[in-house]
């Protein structure tokens, strides 16, 4: 299958201001932030932006967020972030950021972790590493329907189960802690068994995998233990920044 055409690797823009137009929340700690920009550029799913806080006195704080959003939306960027403890950044979007509000930021940012209408995929999140993924499974939806891509996400309860309502039957499940009443599911951390399950019909493909350190490094080595080549598989780390 041909890949995305249209989607090419732009320059990163300059610090613009944007308008926040809504926000969602999508888990207790977690919320989008829908953004409209003047200087749009159409990012590549996986990119992530830069946004920058300005104190009074001219102390500045920044962080990355990944882009949530289908580049499809043209003129306006969904950033899904997650409230972190002693985060400058996400305290301020969580606590104070209202619709109508205008934030700075910069990008799109990245050109290794990005998906370009590689078929197979296999997207592989933990927690709120299911961001960028989520751009990719949007954009995939909309402009490629028919390329083969699964999206195995362990999160720790239902109660922490990002965008929710768009998961689809391309997406496995994995509860780390409690699961729903009656879960039939996986549960507990992913293991072997279930991501060679979800893994057997896209071998010939990508893997794309985001999280915490010990979630990349454990779900990488079990995607080379289920047949997966080095170069196949593309990893994302969140840190503890906020």
């Amino acid at each position: 299958m041909e890949r995305l055409t249209g989607l090419a690797q732009r320059a990163p823009g300059a610090w613009q201001i944007g308008t926040v137009t809504e926000i969602r929340r999508e888990a207790p700690r977690v919320k989008s932030f829908r953004i409209a920009l003047e200087m749009w550029i159409a990012h590549l799913p996986g990119q992530h932006y830069e946004v920058r806080l300005t104190a009074p006195d001219g102390y500045r704080a920044q962080r990355s967020y990944s882009v949530a959003s289908s580049p499809l939306d043209a003129g306006e960027v969904e950033l899904t972030v997650e409230l972190l403890p002693d985060g400058e950044v996400s305290s301020y979007m969580h606590e104070v950021l209202v619709e109508g509000d205008r934030l700075e930021l910069r990008g799109p940012f990245a050109s290794y972790f990005v998906w370009r209408g590689e078929s197979p995929a296999l997207l592989v999140g933990g927690g709120s590493g299911v961001v960028p993924l989520m751009a990719m499974l949007r954009h995939r939806r909309r402009a490629m329907p028919d390329a083969a891509m699964a999206l195995l996400y362990s999160v720790r309860s239902p109660e922490e189960v990002i965008y929710r309502d768009e998961l689809g039957p391309e997406t496995v499940l994995a509860y780390t802690r409690s699961a729903p009443a009656g879960w039939q599911g996986h549960r507990g951390r992913i293991d072997r068994g279930l991501v060679a399950e979800v893994a057997a019909p896209l071998l010939a493909g990508t893997a794309y995998v985001c999280g915490s350190d010990p979630f990349v490094e454990a779900a990488t080595g079990l995607l080379l233990d289920c047949g997966f080549a080095e170069h196949q598989v593309r990893t994302e780390r969140f840190g503890p920044g906020g």
